[in-house]
């Protein structure tokens, strides 16, 4: 290798990876975190580069009253390694993960760790803002086949939830997607959840991150809550499988 690359490699692999928060819709790396997301997620899985600069610019007016949305990216100069996305729902007092990928140049380098920690630190400062509480708790959805997800829910404040979960319908014509939806408490550790409050939590996250204006009109969403019916609590699926 010529001397002159040598260098330059080196130079830029001193470059700091610095983890920041995305606070407006004329960030240069902006589209470079949706590209990010393009490339790692199925095209009916993400919300348009839209929706962003539209939250982006609602956060900015301080029109919210009990919610907050977050956009981290983890870069290295101008390059993006990484993005997490996540809402505070302050009426359930929860933090809703969104999108989480690192790059594959940059994985082994603890980013998605550091993201998802930033992020939960995002709404920690959330729930003492707009409710003046500690965060009650996280929430995610995964692919069931994501090895990621059985390294999570071995942790003893992690619980996969025994119900058919779905994504809603992202774009007209697209069918909603199958998900594991799984709660992290912070501090108290739950085995279970009462179907009401999960039912609650449910119609938010469609209500108010998807933006679904009628979720009980849903085929789908009425089998979600369908299944809630009649039961008092929800405990944890059996995955199967193993954590690589």
């Amino acid at each position: 290798m010529p001397t002159a690359t040598r260098r330059a490699k080196k130079a830029k692999s001193k470059v700091r990876v610095v983890i920041r928060e995305i606070t407006s819709a004329d960030d240069p790396l902006l589209d470079d975190a949706y590209d990010l997301l393009s490339g790692s997620f199925e095209k009916h899985e993400l919300v348009s580069v839209l929706e962003w600069r539209d939250t982006l610019a609602e956060k900015d007016a301080q029109v919210w009253s009990d919610i907050s949305w977050h956009l981290l990216v983890a870069a290295r100069g101008q390059k993006v390694l990484g993005v997490a996305t996540g809402t505070y729902l302050g009426n359930m007092n929860v933090g809703a993960i969104g999108y989480l990928v690192v790059h594959p140049d940059a994985r082994g380098l603890g980013l998605g760790p550091r993201l998802r920690s930033r992020l939960k630190a995002a709404f920690r400062r959330d729930a003492g803002r707009i409710n003046e509480t500690e965060l009650a708790g996280v929430v995610g959805e995964v692919r069931r086949d994501n090895p990621w997800l059985r390294r999570l829910v071995k942790r003893e404040d992690v619980i996969a939830l025994d119900f058919p979960y779905y994504q809603p319908s992202l774009r007209s014509g697209e069918s909603p997607v199958p998900f594991v939806f799984y709660y992290e408490g912070v501090g108290d550790v739950r085995r279970t959840l009462k179907a009401k409050e999960l039912s609650q939590l449910l119609y938010t996250i469609w209500r108010r991150i998807y933006r679904v204006a009628r979720p009980m009109t849903s085929m789908t969403f009425r089998r979600m809550v369908g299944n809630l019916a009649g039961r008092r609590v929800v405990g944890e699926i059996v995955l199967g499988g193993s954590a690589s």
